[in-house]
């Protein structure tokens, strides 16, 4: 049987009251009779409930989201999801905030989460991670102040965050190039690559798993230097209108970023090129319906936010995370599987503790 606060007291020949001051860390307690209750606490091998006990004190999660600002068709669903999910989290004694700055801009980042682990209203910190030192230094300050933070999306292992919550990128893009070899087959031509930034770990995560996979192919098959959009549709189709001019025996195009928009435009309804995505936006669904676009490579915006928030809410109680709950799945989208818009719109509504 597990030891109670009532077995504390007993062996410490003091009140519950006591007990709880202790307990809690509340002034009012001499240091001898401090002593004497963490002296029974060793002893017996108490381990305190932390989330039963804010449950009973109804604390309240404070979260604090940090996303890129701009045009970005995935980054607006994921703050549209954090918004829904802070609107019904209240049951969940959580509350969510969102906070934009500028797309792969660090120092902004940076400030960013300064300014949310410096505020006594943050138990948590999820950020869309910049790979750049002012960013990693940024979140170790946040978790020497006992802030947890996770990096949602794009990771930054070398942080030291608590949590990554998004899809195993390198995986993706092996994914992505195992589906352009194949549906190339043995069609000769080289293959472009656009990213946003490759700043950010997903992006250089998807172009390794990429290149990777289009290098153990049969067919040998160039792959033409990355070019980055900076995730801006403008920018993108810019780019891709001069590589089409410069390669006119182009065979695909691996759009391992956003900017999507920019690049239907410029393909300008052609059906000739294989061209893989990621993220079913509106952009993406119409291309895939029009033949403009072969396969999209999506993850669960709604999912991510819903598992930062319980990994966050576990850090911040000092409970395990459960790793295959918040293992975030690739799903592959092609023409003939693209689910209704109304069942996205369902799914992503999902509660934010929904089993997922």
């Amino acid at each position: 049987m597990r030891p109670t606060v009532h077995d504390i007291a007993e062996r410490a020949g003091v009140s519950l009251a006591t007990v709880d001051r202790v307990l809690n860390d509340r002034p009012g307690v001499r240091a001898v009779t401090r002593a004497k209750v963490e002296a029974a606490i060793a002893a017996l091998g108490y381990v305190r409930d932390v989330a039963a006990a804010n449950l009973a004190k109804g604390r309240v999660y404070p979260l604090v989201f940090i996303v890129p600002a701009g045009e970005n068709p995935f980054m607006r669903g994921l703050e549209a999801e954090i918004r829904h999910a802070g609107r019904h989290s209240a049951a969940e004694r959580t509350r969510l905030s969102v906070v934009t700055v500028p797309a792969f801009d660090a120092a902004a980042l940076a400030a960013a989460i300064d300014a949310a682990a410096a505020s006594d209203d943050t138990a948590g910190i999820a950020a869309v991670a910049v790979d750049a030192p002012e960013v990693a230094a940024a979140i170790a300050r946040a978790r020497e102040a006992g802030i947890p933070v996770v990096t949602l999306v794009s990771d930054l292992a070398a942080s030291g965050r608590d949590h990554f919550v998004g899809v195993d990128n390198v995986a993706a893009g092996r994914t992505a190039g195992s589906l352009m070899g194949r549906f190339l087959g043995g069609r000769p031509g080289p293959v472009a690559v656009l990213a946003g930034s490759m700043r950010v770990r997903d992006h250089r995560d998807r172009l390794e798993g990429f290149l990777a996979a289009m290098a153990a192919m049969p067919v040998a098959r160039q792959v033409l230097p990355v070019l980055e959009g900076q995730d801006d549709p403008a920018v993108s189709r810019r780019l891709i209108a001069g590589l089409l001019a410069a390669t006119p025996d182009l065979a695909g195009i691996y759009s391992l970023g956003a900017g999507n928009g920019g690049l239907v435009a410029a393909l300008s309804g052609r059906s000739d090129i294989c061209v893989i995505a990621h993220e079913l936006t509106a952009d993406t669904r119409a291309a895939l319906e029009t033949g403009v676009i072969d396969a999209v490579l999506n993850q669960d915006a709604g999912h991510e936010v819903r598992s930062a928030a319980r990994v966050l809410r576990a850090k911040a109680d000092g409970l395990p995370v459960v790793a295959a709950q918040e293992r975030i799945r690739i799903d592959i989208f092609i023409r003939e599987n693209l689910p209704p818009a109304a069942e996205e719109d369902e799914r992503s509504g999902a509660g934010l503790y929904q089993g997922d």
